[in-house]
């Protein structure tokens, strides 16, 4: 990856930019739950609660599965993978940066010692 930031790791981060969607995933990451749980767990009415789904799965973070009358959303690994590899750059950076950082003190505490 080149280090920008792609069109699908926007949406996935303008997505979960609202704290109720933050939480809707952090409570995902347990395992799917239907609307109601949610709803339930979260202290938020359904209404909202499908609201804030909708966002979600439009932008690709949960997927939903119909069982009867139950919708069980899950998160999905995509999103969180791509933006995971995103990070990865800014790691690689900084590691670099350290390292740089390192071999200068070093040379430093050589030439103190001359």
């Amino acid at each position: 990856m080149s280090g920008k930031i792609s069109d699908v790791n926007i949406t996935t981060l303008s997505a979960l930019s609202e704290a109720n969607r933050m939480n809707i995933v952090e409570l995902l990451r347990q395992g799917p739950l239907t609307v109601g749980e949610i709803a339930d767990n979260l202290g938020l009415k359904q209404p909202q609660t499908s609201k804030h789904l909708k966002v979600l799965s439009d932008n690709g973070i949960v997927e939903v599965q119909a069982e009867a009358n139950r919708r069980i959303y899950k998160l999905r690994p995509e999103p969180f993978q791509a933006l995971d590899s995103w990070i990865q750059t800014f790691q690689c950076v900084m590691q670099e940066r350290f390292d740089n950082l390192d071999a200068y003190l070093k040379d430093l505490q050589k030439k103190e010692k001359l």
